[in-house]
C-alpha cells in the first residue's frame, strides 16, 4: 500500500509540472521526489506521469488518479489540524452540571464568556444538586460542576465563581404582606420556608446555625429543596423565605424581595469543581481562560 508522502510528492509533481519545482514546493531535493513517485507507480502498477527531458505531463490514468490523491491528502491535512485543535483545547466537548441557583447568576456570564472566547467548545448542561454533581465528577459523568461548598475531597480542585448575600423573600399580598422583614430577628416565630436538610444541605445547615447562634427560632412550614419552589410558596403566602440575591431576576409573582442588615448573614458561595484528573483539554482551556481572566 502507498504512503502519504508518495501522494504529495505525486500531487506535487501532477500540479506543477515539473520535478524541480515540485522538489522546491516540498522543501526536498529532486531524486527522492523521483524515486517517491516511482515508487507509487509500481505501487499502483500503472504510469502516472509521462516524462520526457523537456516537460512532464500526466496520463489519463494520471489525471483520475489525482482526484482521489488530492483528496486524501487534504483530509490528512485536515485531520491533523483537527487532532492538534483538539488537543489544545479549541475543540471538543465539555459536559457541565450546575445548580438551579446558579442560572439565575453566574452560570449566563459563564455560558456567555465560552461562547465568546471558546466557540469550538460544545457544552452539554445538566442540572443537578450539589451531591449529584460529586459523583457525576467522580464517575466522569461531568467534567466541571457549579455547585455549593464545602468540597473537602483531595481528588477535586475547586475555583471560586461568586458571591452573594442572601435577600428575604415575602409574600406581597396577604396578611403577612405588611411584615417588613430586613433583619434576620425579624423571622423569630414567622412562618419560613426552610431549605431541606438533604437536597439543599449547604444552605439548610447555613441558615440553621445562624438562627441557633442568634437565638431565632423561625416556624418552619415547609422543607424543599429548590429555589424557585421557595419563591412559588412564598408567592401563595405560605411564609418567608431566605433566597441568593440573584434569584430576584425570576420575577416571581407575588413575591417581594428586601436587602437583610449588613452582617445578619454572610455571603453564600458558587464554586467551579474538577476531578483533578481529568485529561479532557477542553477543560484545561477554560480553566486556563478563566484563570487569565483573575489575573486581569
Amino acid at each position: 500500500m502507498f504512503e502519504l508522502i508518495q501522494l504529495r510528492c505525486f500531487v506535487a509533481v501532477a500540479e506543477e509540472l515539473h520535478f524541480g519545482r515540485a522538489a522546491a514546493r516540498l522543501n526536498m531535493t529532486q531524486p527522492p521526489l523521483s524515486r517517491q513517485v516511482q515508487i507509487l507507480e509500481h505501487l499502483v502498477g500503472v504510469t502516472l506521469l509521462e516524462r520526457t527531458s523537456r516537460n512532464v505531463r500526466l496520463t489519463a490514468a494520471g489525471r483520475s488518479f489525482l482526484v482521489d490523491a488530492r483528496r486524501i491528502v487534504k483530509m490528512a491535512e485536515q485531520s491533523t489540524a483537527l487532532a492538534q485543535r483538539v488537543a489544545r483545547g479549541e475543540l471538543g466537548s465539555l459536559s457541565l452540571g450546575f445548580t438551579a441557583a446558579s442560572g439565575y447568576s453566574y452560570l449566563p456570564r459563564l455560558l456567555e464568556r465560552i461562547r465568546t472566547e471558546l466557540p469550538g467548545i460544545d457544552l452539554q448542561l445538566t442540572e443537578m444538586v450539589t451531591p449529584d454533581q460529586l459523583d457525576g465528577l467522580r464517575s466522569g459523568a461531568i467534567d466541571l460542576g457549579l455547585l455549593r461548598p464545602p468540597v473537602s475531597l483531595s481528588e477535586f480542585a475547586v475555583i471560586p465563581a461568586l458571591q452573594e448575600p442572601l435577600v428575604v423573600a415575602s409574600p406581597a399580598s396577604g396578611p403577612m404582606a405588611a411584615r417588613r422583614v430586613t433583619r434576620l430577628q425579624d423571622l423569630d416565630g414567622m412562618p419560613f420556608i426552610m431549605y431541606a436538610p438533604v437536597g439543599a444541605a449547604y444552605f439548610h445547615d447555613l441558615l440553621t446555625e445562624r438562627f441557633y447562634a442568634l437565638g431565632i427560632a423561625p416556624r418552619y412550614v415547609q422543607f424543599v429543596s429548590q429555589i424557585h419552589s421557595i419563591l412559588a410558596l412564598v408567592g401563595a403566602g405560605m411564609g418567608f423565605g431566605l433566597v441568593p440575591a440573584g434569584a430576584q431576576c425570576m420575577h416571581m409573582d407575588g413575591v417581594r424581595f428586601d436587602a437583610l442588615q449588613e452582617g445578619d448573614m454572610p455571603s453564600v458561595e458558587l464554586v467551579l469543581c474538577h476531578r483533578r484528573s481529568n485529561d479532557n483539554p477542553a477543560l484545561a482551556r477554560l480553566l486556563q481562560n478563566l484563570q487569565q481572566e483573575e489575573s486581569t
